[in-house]
């Protein structure tokens, strides 16, 4: 079966920097877009970004932009978002999630899901 494992979450200092990893197994990895999505403590899961399955293409939200960079690295079947400049308004549990061939922002496109990984920026 389809599992995804998320690691890299933890308590940073606002303006420091995280690398998450999601690691995937029981797809063919290349042939699915990946997303990183985070939900706030109280608020809805949104969109932070997603990544074509070649790794040509990215898309970010707003709210990241020119802060988070998402990668992949399909030799290892693994998905990143490096997080810099983090702000509080950034903590929230991040899930990575795969949708079999194009990226979207839409939660509900999203086939598979990890268990998330919990993000603390303290001020």
């Amino acid at each position: 079966q389809v599992q995804l494992v998320e690691s890299g979450g933890g308590l940073v200092q606002a303006g420091g920097s995280l690398r998450l990893s999601c690691a995937a197994s029981g797809l063919t990895f290349s042939t699915y877009a990946m997303g990183w999505f985070r939900q706030a403590p109280g608020k809805e899961r949104e969109f932070v970004a997603a990544v074509s399955g070649s790794g040509s293409f990215t898309y970010y939200a707003d709210s990241v932009k020119g802060r988070f960079t998402i990668s992949r690295d399909n030799a290892k079947n693994s998905v990143y978002l490096r997080m810099n400049s983090l702000k509080s308004e950034d903590t929230a549990v991040y899930y990575c999630a795969a949708r079999y061939q194009r990226m979207t922002v839409r939660e509900s496109d999203y086939a598979y899901w990890g268990q998330g990984t919990q993000v603390t920026v303290s001020s």
